[in-house]
């Protein structure tokens, strides 16, 4: 299963981006942002792989100042694994 995460620096942004997501019919949800991403204390939205480009749009039209940038997310057989994308 891969998702992706959007990663950001403002947590009221990272809020503001899932509800956009959501209006815009995108499954998403909040998590905590992984250490790997080495960003500190922060929240990144996950959605699927297969809504990127329209999650993607919306993400870009919101124009975030606190967006760090995206990560895949792969799990495989319960091993979870992180790379900048």
């Amino acid at each position: 299963m891969t998702e992706i995460l959007a990663v950001f620096r403002s947590r009221s942004q990272a809020m503001d981006c899932n509800s956009r997501l959501r209006r815009g019919g995108i499954p998403s949800s909040l998590i905590n942002t992984p250490k790997e991403a080495g960003v500190g204390c922060g929240l990144s939205v996950k959605f699927p792989q297969s809504t990127e480009k329209s999650a993607r749009a919306l993400i870009s039209g919101g124009r975030y100042s606190a967006f760090y940038g995206y990560m895949i997310v792969n799990i495989n057989y319960g091993r979870t694994t992180f790379r900048w994308y």
